[in-house]
């Protein structure tokens, strides 16, 4: 069975030959850069410096042979650009912080402080104000909020907060058929994020990718928006919609018969104990959008539509099954609620689980490798039957994680599934 037939017959509910595997296939299902390098040095690989492919988390490319090594099944398109609105090209050499050597896109342009904290410029545009800031000691970007000085919350504008969707330009054309051919004859399954589909993802709502954005930016004031303004909102995930479903047909004629999953919206809607909204306003807002932008693939792909949302959102995920998702993601088995034999019990035969894996909060950064071992058996023992699920951690593996510990989690997979240590 190759990767590809793995994947898919997992997210058809039925179980195959083993636990299908992925890590670096979609921004949050990443490896922090820093990760990336140990685990190459772990495993023998040709010591070169990590590609940053999603700069915003500083998530580095988990090549070819880094794929093979650590049994992945599945490989990524990314997008065009980055999410600070650049394309990775004509990569450069750039110090870290913490004094990794990586490989950045020619557009990442960057400045210091005083201090020592590091801002980035939206589509690498140094005249325009920067969109992120990674403080001295950190090693991600955090939004910068960028609030247009013309700006009037009594005078909302539509066109305002739709500003950066629109047709898919030749460029991106271009791009995806060169992209298509590349992974077209690959023996892992293929995975997209969708552009345009993130109905008020949180992160994007500031739009790091563009220079001087107009709206609602900010990210308190968005979720004020979203209760005092509910039809508004709703008006721009309307023509959201409609803009995406155009730009899915130029794709599906393009790449459709490359892709296998595509990332739909990574829109949290839950915290640690709760949710950010109910159901009624999840069902009155998100809901009859996301059903026309899942009805539209499943009725015309073959595609696999995946959700993301961190936190305790068990009692929305019958609403993401109405939606129409197939995937659910990370599965944050830590919040309230998300127990995971409940989740399996309840909704693992409408549902691939695509996480879940291993807390990567607590006992993957801060646990010993039996640790680690222990819970990823577990969790796998509760998850893998029956199919409707990948493995991975709950969320990308973040900086500082001890290498080890994350050998220790893909060799307990092996040991799941039958299969010795590299």
């Amino acid at each position: 069975m190759t990767s590809k037939q793995r994947v898919i017959e997992g997210l058809n509910h039925q179980e195959p030959d083993r636990v299908p595997v992925d890590f670096g296939s979609s921004f949050i299902t990443g490896i922090h850069c820093s990760l990336i390098e140990g685990l190459r040095r772990h495993y023998g690989l040709a010591e070169r410096p990590v590609k940053i492919g999603e700069p915003y988390q500083m998530l580095g490319i988990v090549e070819e042979d880094l794929l093979d090594a650590m049994g992945i099944d599945v490989r990524p398109i990314f997008p065009q650009r980055t999410i600070f609105g650049f394309p990775n090209e004509d990569w450069t050499p750039w110090t870290t912080p913490w004094g990794q050597q990586v490989l950045v896109s020619k557009h990442f342009q960057t400045t210091t402080d005083p201090h020592g904290n590091t801002f980035i410029f939206p589509q690498g545009d140094r005249s325009a104000p920067p969109s992120g800031h990674m403080p001295k000691t950190g090693y991600f970007f955090d939004t910068i909020e960028r609030i247009d000085p013309d700006f009037d919350e009594d005078e909302l504008k539509l066109e305002d907060n739709l500003e950066e969707f629109g047709p898919m330009s030749t460029e991106e054309e271009t791009y995806w058929r060169e992209q298509a051919e590349l992974s077209r004859g690959s023996d892992r399954a293929v995975s997209v994020h969708l552009n345009g589909t993130a109905l008020g993802d949180i992160a994007l709502v500031p739009a790091p990718f563009l220079t001087h954005p107009k709206g609602v930016r900010g990210v308190a004031d968005w979720y004020m928006l979203t209760s005092e303004e509910p039809d508004f909102v709703g008006k721009i995930f309307d023509r959201q919609t409609e803009i995406a479903i155009h730009n899915m047909e130029k794709l599906h004629k393009i790449a459709g018969d490359v892709i296998d999953v595509v990332v739909v919206c990574g829109t949290d809607f839950g915290t640690q104990t709760s949710l950010f909204c109910s159901v009624e306003t999840f069902e009155r807002i998100w809901l009859p959008r996301y059903k026309k932008i899942n009805d539209w693939i499943h009725k015309n792909t073959r595609w696999k539509t995946f959700k993301h949302s961190c936190g305790a959102v068990e009692p929305l995920l019958d609403s993401f099954i109405e939606s129409g998702f197939d995937i659910i993601n990370p599965v944050q088995c830590s919040a309230d609620g998300m127990d995971p034999q409940l989740l399996k019990n309840k909704y693992g035969d409408r549902l691939t689980f695509w996480g879940g894996g291993v807390n990567t909060q607590q006992t993957l950064p801060f646990g010993t490798p039996q640790q680690v071992r222990d819970e990823v058996i577990e969790r796998c023992r509760i998850l893998a039957p029956g199919g409707g699920f990948v493995f991975n951690t709950i969320h990308n593996i973040q900086a500082r994680t001890p290498t080890e510990n994350v050998v220790a989690m893909l060799d307990a997979v092996r040991e799941f599934n039958g299969m010795a240590a590299p």
